[in-house]
């Protein structure tokens, strides 16, 4: 069921639902998040049940400011420094997990470490404060799925079994947060996202390593799944020419040879603003699968979000992995 993300009642009773082990669709600045209590292993299943997430893949615990985060978590120095800056916001960190934290194992994957992010979207303030504990929340879609930035798009994928969507219109980002892990000094991204890697370079004062700790079949952070974001259409990247039967999604004015001929164009920013651009990916992704033989996109350029849009792109292109 949809509802208004700001109605107390409805926060009221998500917080119920979440207390009683139960699945609740919450609104953040990034995607729409399907979240759980991160410290009840029955309510964590739930979860991978409702995506078919692979058992390996760890999950974000999304908390309401620092000082809960440090319950769960320790903090370099420059993890600290990055937390004060780009927290609440599209910022996940990867560190070493308290001991006493209690964390199911299914949310961490069973690994020594904790993906956390504390979410600047009111409405996931408003229950994260209210529910007073850590939430266990990826991305609300089966897993694979386009991410959604709706709570339609929500309703499309998991309608059957969330009892409460919270409902706060369109995610203003539009892509899943930054995953950083530091390591020796190091910052390591573990995936790109909301926050761009230049903001973060700046606050650090060193580069950000993009290589070193990605490795698909045993993932220290969500997203890493080498096929992922997935519409069900073949999906082609920095096309030329727009072949019969494919639908496009464009980028800035100039158009592809043959997009006249699309079965559909989705430009995601004739203006070309990465910014716009990342809000819409997932949409049009959505919108256009189904509709064509395969998805052409349009160069989109390797900087700011653009980075971001592209590991997004590169995931829905990437081999399907056999069933």
């Amino acid at each position: 069921m949809i509802r208004s993300a700001f109605d107390a009642a409805a926060i009221r009773d998500a917080v119920e639902v979440l207390a009683a082990g139960g699945l609740v669709a919450m609104p953040t600045e990034t995607v729409y998040g399907l979240a759980a209590d991160a410290c009840s292993g029955e309510a964590v299943a739930r979860i991978y049940a409702a995506k078919g997430r692979p058992r390996f893949n760890p999950l974000i615990a999304h908390v309401a400011d620092l000082a809960a985060a440090e319950k769960l978590a320790m903090f370099d120095p420059l993890s600290r420094r990055l937390a004060e800056a780009f927290w609440p916001g599209p910022l996940t960190l990867v560190l070493s997990k308290r001991s006493d934290t209690g964390l199911s194992d299914l949310a961490t994957a069973g690994l020594d470490t904790v993906a956390v992010r504390v979410p600047a979207h009111p409405a996931a303030q408003a229950l994260l404060r209210a529910f007073e504990g850590p939430l266990a929340a990826p991305s609300a879609n089966r897993s694979g799925h386009v991410s959604p930035t709706t709570a339609a798009h929500v309703e499309a994928d998991l309608g059957d079994v969330v009892p409460i969507i919270l409902d706060a219109g369109p995610s203003a980002v539009g892509v899943e947060s930054t995953i950083l892990c530091i390591v020796d000094g190091t910052v390591h991204l573990l995936r790109a996202g909301g926050l761009a890697r230049e903001a973060i370079e700046a606050l650090a004062g060193r580069p950000v390593i993009i290589a070193g700790l990605d490795d698909p079949e045993a993932p220290v952070a969500p997203g890493q799944l080498a096929s992922h974001y997935a519409p069900s259409a073949p999906v082609r990247l920095d096309v030329a020419d727009v072949r019969p039967g494919e639908a496009l999604i464009a980028f800035g004015l100039r158009l592809p040879h043959g997009a006249e001929e699309a079965v559909a164009i989705i430009n995601l920013s004739p203006r070309g603003d990465l910014v716009e651009a990342a809000a819409g990916l997932f949409a049009a992704l959505r919108q256009l699968d189904g509709k064509a033989s395969a998805i052409a996109v349009s160069p989109i350029p390797n900087e700011g979000l653009g980075e971001a849009i592209r590991d997004r792109l590169a995931r829905a292109a990437a081999p399907r992995p056999e069933d």
